[in-house]
Protein backbone atom coordinates (compact mmCIF):
# COMPACT_ATOMS: atom_id res chain seq x y z
CA UNK A 1 0.00 0.00 0.00
CA UNK A 2 0.79 3.56 -0.71
CA UNK A 3 -0.02 7.02 0.09
CA UNK A 4 -1.45 9.00 -3.08
CA UNK A 5 -1.74 12.90 -2.63
CA UNK A 6 -3.44 15.30 -5.22
CA UNK A 7 -2.32 18.62 -4.13
CA UNK A 8 -3.29 21.69 -5.00
CA UNK A 9 -2.66 25.52 -4.28
CA UNK A 10 -5.95 25.18 -2.12
CA UNK A 11 -6.67 21.47 -0.92
CA UNK A 12 -4.61 18.63 -0.92
CA UNK A 13 -6.34 15.15 -1.45
CA UNK A 14 -4.85 11.83 -0.19
CA UNK A 15 -5.69 8.22 -0.33
CA UNK A 16 -4.30 5.47 0.84
CA UNK A 17 -3.64 2.99 -2.35
CA UNK A 18 -3.21 -0.59 -3.13
CA UNK A 19 -4.02 -0.21 -6.71
CA UNK A 20 -5.20 2.67 -9.00
CA UNK A 21 -9.10 0.96 -9.01
CA UNK A 22 -8.71 0.98 -5.00
CA UNK A 23 -7.72 3.94 -3.44
CA UNK A 24 -9.37 4.66 0.41
CA UNK A 25 -9.79 8.16 -0.08
CA UNK A 26 -8.93 10.43 2.85
CA UNK A 27 -10.45 13.88 4.09
CA UNK A 28 -9.43 17.02 2.23
CA UNK A 29 -7.54 19.26 4.09
CA UNK A 30 -6.04 23.17 3.25
CA UNK A 31 -3.26 23.39 1.60
CA UNK A 32 -0.36 24.84 3.84
CA UNK A 33 1.48 27.16 0.66
CA UNK A 34 3.47 29.04 2.52
CA UNK A 35 4.59 27.34 5.40
CA UNK A 36 6.42 24.47 4.67
CA UNK A 37 6.90 22.89 8.34
CA UNK A 38 2.73 23.05 8.36
CA UNK A 39 2.88 21.18 4.41
CA UNK A 40 5.24 18.39 5.39
CA UNK A 41 3.29 17.84 8.84
CA UNK A 42 -0.27 17.28 6.92
CA UNK A 43 1.67 14.48 5.15
CA UNK A 44 3.10 12.87 7.98
CA UNK A 45 -0.35 12.77 9.72
CA UNK A 46 -1.10 10.53 6.45
CA UNK A 47 1.71 8.53 7.05
CA UNK A 48 1.36 7.91 11.07
CA UNK A 49 -2.28 7.44 10.88
CA UNK A 50 -1.51 4.63 7.90
CA UNK A 51 -3.46 1.19 9.46
CA UNK A 52 -0.15 -0.36 8.20
CA UNK A 53 3.10 1.40 6.99
CA UNK A 54 3.42 2.74 3.48
CA UNK A 55 5.88 1.54 0.88
CA UNK A 56 5.84 4.96 -0.51
CA UNK A 57 4.46 8.43 -0.64
CA UNK A 58 3.32 9.87 -4.45
CA UNK A 59 2.10 13.68 -5.18
CA UNK A 60 0.67 15.34 -7.98
CA UNK A 61 1.61 18.65 -7.74
CA UNK A 62 0.53 22.01 -9.85
CA UNK A 63 4.21 22.46 -11.21
CA UNK A 64 7.25 21.06 -11.80
CA UNK A 65 10.92 19.73 -10.75
CA UNK A 66 13.59 21.00 -12.31
CA UNK A 67 15.26 18.01 -13.97
CA UNK A 68 18.62 19.57 -13.90
CA UNK A 69 18.37 21.07 -10.03
CA UNK A 70 15.73 18.92 -8.56
CA UNK A 71 14.48 21.76 -7.22
CA UNK A 72 10.79 22.62 -7.26
CA UNK A 73 8.81 25.29 -9.29
CA UNK A 74 5.23 25.51 -8.00
CA UNK A 75 4.03 28.87 -8.15
CA UNK A 76 0.81 28.07 -6.33
CA UNK A 77 2.54 26.58 -3.73
CA UNK A 78 5.19 29.12 -2.44
CA UNK A 79 7.19 26.56 0.24
CA UNK A 80 8.10 23.67 -2.19
CA UNK A 81 9.51 26.74 -4.94
CA UNK A 82 13.20 26.36 -4.66
CA UNK A 83 13.69 23.39 -2.72
CA UNK A 84 14.47 19.86 -3.38
CA UNK A 85 10.95 18.41 -2.74
CA UNK A 86 11.78 15.20 -3.39
CA UNK A 87 14.86 15.16 -0.69
CA UNK A 88 13.49 16.86 1.91
CA UNK A 89 9.95 15.01 2.41
CA UNK A 90 12.14 11.62 1.92
CA UNK A 91 14.12 12.76 5.13
CA UNK A 92 11.48 14.13 6.65
CA UNK A 93 8.72 11.28 6.37
CA UNK A 94 11.47 8.00 6.13
CA UNK A 95 10.10 7.13 3.10
CA UNK A 96 10.21 6.90 -0.40
CA UNK A 97 8.26 10.21 -2.16
CA UNK A 98 7.58 10.37 -5.79
CA UNK A 99 6.76 13.87 -7.58
CA UNK A 100 5.15 14.64 -10.67
CA UNK A 101 3.34 17.41 -12.42
CA UNK A 102 -0.49 17.19 -12.26
CA UNK A 103 -0.64 16.93 -16.21
CA UNK A 104 1.40 14.38 -15.99
CA UNK A 105 -0.51 12.37 -13.01
CA UNK A 106 -3.61 12.94 -15.37
CA UNK A 107 -1.89 11.05 -18.83
CA UNK A 108 -1.50 8.43 -16.23
CA UNK A 109 -4.51 8.09 -14.46
CA UNK A 110 -6.29 8.07 -18.48
CA UNK A 111 -3.58 5.07 -19.12
CA UNK A 112 -4.60 3.40 -15.58
CA UNK A 113 -8.27 3.28 -15.78
CA UNK A 114 -9.37 5.60 -18.76
CA UNK A 115 -9.23 6.36 -22.03
CA UNK A 116 -5.21 5.71 -22.53
CA UNK A 117 -6.07 1.57 -21.20
CA UNK A 118 -4.25 -0.39 -24.06
CA UNK A 119 -2.46 1.96 -26.37
CA UNK A 120 1.35 2.10 -26.42
CA UNK A 121 1.63 5.91 -26.28
CA UNK A 122 -0.68 8.49 -24.70
CA UNK A 123 -0.78 12.57 -25.01
CA UNK A 124 -3.32 13.57 -22.22
CA UNK A 125 -4.41 16.87 -22.95
CA UNK A 126 -5.36 19.59 -20.27
CA UNK A 127 -7.58 22.44 -22.25
CA UNK A 128 -8.86 24.39 -19.42
CA UNK A 129 -7.57 27.53 -17.09
CA UNK A 130 -4.52 26.74 -19.04
CA UNK A 131 -3.62 23.94 -21.71
CA UNK A 132 -0.75 21.21 -20.35
CA UNK A 133 -0.16 17.41 -21.19
CA UNK A 134 1.45 14.54 -20.33
CA UNK A 135 3.22 11.97 -22.06
CA UNK A 136 3.55 8.23 -21.45
CA UNK A 137 5.02 5.40 -23.50
CA UNK A 138 5.13 1.87 -23.05
CA UNK A 139 2.97 2.62 -19.57
CA UNK A 140 6.35 4.55 -18.49
CA UNK A 141 5.75 8.56 -17.71
CA UNK A 142 8.46 10.20 -20.17
CA UNK A 143 8.90 13.27 -17.35
CA UNK A 144 9.61 10.53 -14.62
CA UNK A 145 12.47 12.30 -13.66
CA UNK A 146 10.96 15.76 -13.52
CA UNK A 147 10.98 18.77 -16.39
CA UNK A 148 9.30 20.02 -19.16
CA UNK A 149 7.68 17.69 -21.30
CA UNK A 150 4.41 17.39 -22.43
CA UNK A 151 4.04 21.30 -21.49
CA UNK A 152 2.72 21.72 -25.36
CA UNK A 153 0.91 24.98 -24.00
CA UNK A 154 3.93 27.51 -24.18
CA UNK A 155 6.17 28.61 -26.66
CA UNK A 156 4.99 30.96 -29.04
CA UNK A 157 3.27 28.76 -31.70
CA UNK A 158 0.03 30.24 -31.97
CA UNK A 159 -1.42 30.84 -35.48
CA UNK A 160 -1.10 34.53 -36.43
CA UNK A 161 -3.78 34.34 -39.22
CA UNK A 162 -7.09 31.81 -39.11
CA UNK A 163 -10.36 31.82 -40.68
CA UNK A 164 -11.98 31.91 -43.64
CA UNK A 165 -11.93 34.95 -44.74
CA UNK A 166 -8.60 35.27 -42.61
CA UNK A 167 -8.49 36.61 -39.90
CA UNK A 168 -5.43 38.18 -37.85
CA UNK A 169 -4.70 36.88 -34.24
CA UNK A 170 -2.79 38.94 -31.49
CA UNK A 171 -0.04 37.71 -29.85
CA UNK A 172 -1.78 37.39 -26.50
CA UNK A 173 0.41 37.78 -23.37
CA UNK A 174 1.13 34.27 -21.78
CA UNK A 175 1.86 34.12 -18.11
CA UNK A 176 4.74 32.47 -18.81
CA UNK A 177 6.39 35.41 -19.90
CA UNK A 178 6.21 34.47 -23.56
CA UNK A 179 3.48 35.76 -25.62
CA UNK A 180 1.60 33.83 -28.68
CA UNK A 181 1.45 30.81 -26.42
CA UNK A 182 -1.69 28.10 -26.95
CA UNK A 183 -2.05 28.54 -23.10
CA UNK A 184 -2.81 32.32 -23.98
CA UNK A 185 -4.94 31.37 -27.04
CA UNK A 186 -6.49 28.52 -26.87
CA UNK A 187 -7.06 27.61 -22.90
CA UNK A 188 -10.76 28.66 -21.75
CA UNK A 189 -9.11 32.15 -21.39
CA UNK A 190 -7.93 32.28 -24.47
CA UNK A 191 -10.99 31.53 -25.82
CA UNK A 192 -13.28 33.98 -24.51
CA UNK A 193 -9.83 36.52 -25.46
CA UNK A 194 -10.21 35.47 -28.87
CA UNK A 195 -14.06 35.87 -28.87
CA UNK A 196 -13.81 39.45 -27.24
CA UNK A 197 -10.76 40.12 -30.23
CA UNK A 198 -13.44 38.73 -33.12
CA UNK A 199 -16.75 40.49 -32.28
CA UNK A 200 -16.20 42.95 -29.48
CA UNK A 201 -18.27 41.08 -27.03
CA UNK A 202 -18.06 39.23 -23.86
CA UNK A 203 -18.77 35.60 -22.55
CA UNK A 204 -17.66 32.70 -21.39
CA UNK A 205 -16.13 29.84 -22.80
CA UNK A 206 -18.78 27.77 -21.24
CA UNK A 207 -21.50 30.34 -22.92
CA UNK A 208 -19.03 30.30 -26.19
CA UNK A 209 -19.13 27.09 -26.52
CA UNK A 210 -23.07 26.31 -25.52
CA UNK A 211 -24.20 29.13 -28.09
CA UNK A 212 -22.53 26.77 -31.00
CA UNK A 213 -24.12 24.07 -30.44
CA UNK A 214 -27.20 26.59 -30.61
CA UNK A 215 -26.40 27.55 -34.06
CA UNK A 216 -25.47 30.76 -32.96
CA UNK A 217 -23.08 32.93 -36.24
CA UNK A 218 -20.68 34.82 -33.77
CA UNK A 219 -20.05 31.85 -31.68
CA UNK A 220 -19.76 29.69 -34.69
CA UNK A 221 -16.61 31.86 -35.88
CA UNK A 222 -14.92 32.50 -32.49
CA UNK A 223 -15.03 27.95 -32.54
CA UNK A 224 -13.89 28.12 -35.87
CA UNK A 225 -10.70 29.54 -35.30
CA UNK A 226 -10.02 28.13 -32.16
CA UNK A 227 -10.33 25.00 -33.98
CA UNK A 228 -7.79 25.87 -36.71
CA UNK A 229 -5.59 27.22 -33.52
CA UNK A 230 -5.21 24.36 -31.73
CA UNK A 231 -6.00 21.67 -34.09
CA UNK A 232 -2.10 22.68 -35.92
CA UNK A 233 0.11 21.89 -33.27
CA UNK A 234 -1.62 19.04 -31.95
CA UNK A 235 -1.61 17.15 -35.03
CA UNK A 236 2.31 18.10 -34.94
CA UNK A 237 2.73 16.64 -31.77
CA UNK A 238 1.21 13.42 -32.41
CA UNK A 239 3.40 13.47 -35.60
CA UNK A 240 6.28 13.96 -33.53
CA UNK A 241 5.61 11.30 -30.38
CA UNK A 242 3.49 8.70 -32.50
CA UNK A 243 0.65 8.76 -29.92
CA UNK A 244 -2.35 6.29 -30.28
CA UNK A 245 -4.74 8.09 -28.63
CA UNK A 246 -5.30 12.06 -26.97
CA UNK A 247 -7.55 11.95 -23.93
CA UNK A 248 -8.46 15.11 -23.43
CA UNK A 249 -9.12 16.75 -19.69
CA UNK A 250 -10.36 20.04 -18.19
CA UNK A 251 -13.55 22.34 -18.41
CA UNK A 252 -13.13 22.39 -22.26
CA UNK A 253 -12.74 19.07 -22.73
CA UNK A 254 -16.17 18.33 -20.70
CA UNK A 255 -18.33 19.36 -24.21
CA UNK A 256 -17.95 16.17 -26.08
CA UNK A 257 -19.39 18.00 -29.38
CA UNK A 258 -16.11 20.60 -28.82
CA UNK A 259 -13.93 17.46 -28.46
CA UNK A 260 -15.23 15.43 -31.62
CA UNK A 261 -14.72 18.74 -33.58
CA UNK A 262 -10.88 19.00 -32.67
CA UNK A 263 -10.69 15.02 -32.98
CA UNK A 264 -11.74 15.75 -36.54
CA UNK A 265 -9.12 18.70 -37.23
CA UNK A 266 -6.59 17.06 -35.37
CA UNK A 267 -7.18 13.66 -37.26
CA UNK A 268 -7.08 15.24 -41.05
CA UNK A 269 -3.84 16.96 -40.14
CA UNK A 270 -2.09 14.41 -39.21
CA UNK A 271 0.48 11.44 -41.36
CA UNK A 272 -0.90 9.12 -39.83
CA UNK A 273 -4.57 8.30 -40.97
CA UNK A 274 -6.67 6.82 -37.97
CA UNK A 275 -9.86 5.24 -38.91
CA UNK A 276 -11.04 5.74 -35.41
CA UNK A 277 -11.34 8.34 -33.24
CA UNK A 278 -7.48 9.89 -31.71
CA UNK A 279 -8.53 13.00 -29.63
CA UNK A 280 -11.08 11.82 -27.16
CA UNK A 281 -13.05 12.94 -23.98
CA UNK A 282 -11.33 11.92 -20.90
CA UNK A 283 -12.82 9.20 -19.16
CA UNK A 284 -11.33 9.23 -15.48
CA UNK A 285 -13.75 11.89 -14.24
CA UNK A 286 -13.38 11.46 -10.45
CA UNK A 287 -9.89 12.45 -8.88
CA UNK A 288 -7.61 11.91 -11.44
CA UNK A 289 -4.85 13.86 -9.97
CA UNK A 290 -4.81 11.08 -7.26
CA UNK A 291 -5.54 8.21 -9.53
CA UNK A 292 -2.57 9.04 -11.41
CA UNK A 293 -0.48 9.70 -8.71
CA UNK A 294 -1.07 6.12 -7.09
CA UNK A 295 -0.49 4.78 -10.95
CA UNK A 296 3.12 6.47 -10.19
CA UNK A 297 3.96 5.57 -7.14
CA UNK A 298 2.51 1.57 -7.00
CA UNK A 299 4.66 1.20 -10.40
CA UNK A 300 7.68 2.27 -8.48
CA UNK A 301 7.40 0.06 -5.24
CA UNK A 302 6.48 -2.75 -7.94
Amino acid sequence: MILAFDIGGTTMKGGRARSPHEIEVLDRVPTPGHDLDAFVGVLARAVVECPEPPRALAAAIPGIVDVDTGLGVVANIPCLTGIPIRERLEAALGLPVLIANDADCFALAEVAVGAGRGHRVVFGVILGTGVGGGLVSDGRLVNAAGGFGGEWGHGPVAARIAGEPPVKIPRFACGCGLSGCLDATVSARGMERLHRHLHAAEATSLEIVARWRAGDAAARRTIEIWLEIASAPLAVLVNTVAADIVPVGGGLGGSVELVAALDAAVRASTLRRFGRPLVVPALCQVEPGLVGAAALGLAAVG
